[in-house]
């Protein structure tokens, strides 16, 4: 029987996070969804025009990389690694589910989302794991983690409008 991460602790935990992210750290991203009921594919699966809903506001823990440029036949080719990082109650109060292929904007640059990682565990305990008996009230996930890569906004199809 677990003794510590109970529901008590975990609201600590995230409470503590909350508002280190929103009122310390305040970094905020927009956060675009794929709308696959509107995006037409070939018989290949892939899509020529993606349609997005979006953006969405969301605070977050952002770790860039380095620029780095590759010289291919048509020109230079722009690579960054961005790592976004949200506490996964963030993401349930703006009702987004994170999948590979959305897009997320920091600084006016967009970021195709390449992974996605949910295994951050307070104490290494998931209450929503099926054989976790005796532990309903212990653990929680907490933080999702999105890999990603920067991407033109040309090859996105996203194009901001002027109202």
């Amino acid at each position: 029987m677990a003794i510590f991460g109970t529901s008590r602790d975990v609201g600590t935990f995230k409470g503590i996070s909350k508002e280190l992210l929103e009122n310390v750290i305040s970094q905020q991203c927009g956060y675009y969804k794929v709308v696959l009921s509107q995006t037409e594919n070939n018989i290949y699966g892939e899509a020529k025009n993606k349609y997005y809903v979006g953006p969405v506001l969301l605070n977050c823990l952002i770790e860039r990389g380095d620029f780095s440029f590759d010289q291919t036949d048509f020109g230079p080719d722009t690579k960054r690694p961005v790592t976004f990082r949200f506490l996964r109650d963030h993401l349930v109060t703006a009702n987004v589910h994170c999948e590979v292929g959305d897009v997320v904007m920091y600084n006016e640059v967009y970021y195709l989302v390449d992974n996605v990682n949910e295994n951050q565990l307070i104490l290494g305990k998931d209450p929503d794991y099926t054989y976790s008996s005796g532990l309903e009230n212990f653990g929680s996930s907490y933080s999702i983690i999105l890999v990603c890569h920067y991407a033109s906004p040309d090859s996105l199809g996203i194009t901001q409008q002027r109202i």
